[in-house]
């Protein structure tokens, strides 16, 4: 997914703010779904951050034009764990991996079912 760093997404020097790669990586999750005229927030629970690494590699800058590329790592009962890099002119500047647990609206664990499985095989299987 293309991303385009606005004045919004800056500190006072125009570097990209630390916390809004966090939000780059979860755009490009939730434009997967959207993609497929899905929504991220499923008819039995939606998926939360449960552990994320990130690794800043490279600064970016406003004006600058990104690419988020997402990569599905584990499936596990209850969680899956993505591997997200953004990069500038084919360079990586940011790596992210990220593990998020399938809950219910009353925020308990639930087991991703089989078909929630498929469909997150669909989306994000290189």
């Amino acid at each position: 997914m293309k991303i385009r760093v606005y004045y919004e997404d800056t500190d006072a020097g125009g570097v990209v703010y630390h916390s809004n790669y966090l939000n780059f990586c979860e755009r490009a999750r939730s434009e997967l779904f959207f993609q497929k005229e899905l929504s991220p927030v499923l008819q039995n629970g939606h998926f939360v951050a449960r552990k994320l690494e990130a690794d800043y590699i490279r600064s970016a800058k406003l004006g600058d034009e990104l690419y988020v590329k997402t990569e599905l790592l584990e499936m596990r009962a209850a969680s899956f764990k993505l591997l997200q890099t953004i990069y500038k002119d084919e360079q990586m500047i940011f790596e992210l991996s990220i593990t998020l647990a399938y809950i219910t609206f009353q925020s308990r664990p639930q087991k991703i079912t089989n078909e929630v499985k498929e469909l997150l095989y669909l989306l994000f299987a290189s």
